[in-house]
């Protein structure tokens, strides 16, 4: 699963995050990492971003971006 696939309220550990592309490492500069808890705040109403709080930080992904993060649902 996706972190994409997740709805608001939603929580999710991340499982997997390849930082080869630029954007996965901009992704995991954010505090984005293997094994950090995830929930998703808000989806504009477009579906496009999401706003994911993690580590006590709240950040702002274009879906794109949350699609490219593998994560387990809590």
């Amino acid at each position: 699963m996706y972190l994409s696939n997740l709805r608001p309220g939603e929580r999710a550990r991340i499982a997997f995050l390849d930082t080869q592309t630029a954007i996965e490492q901009r992704i995991a500069a954010f505090g984005l990492m293997c094994g950090e808890i995830v929930e998703v705040t808000r989806i504009a109403p477009m579906g496009d971003p999401m706003a994911v709080w993690c580590a006590g930080t709240e950040i702002m992904l274009r879906k794109s971006e949350a699609g490219s993060i593998r994560v387990n649902r809590l």
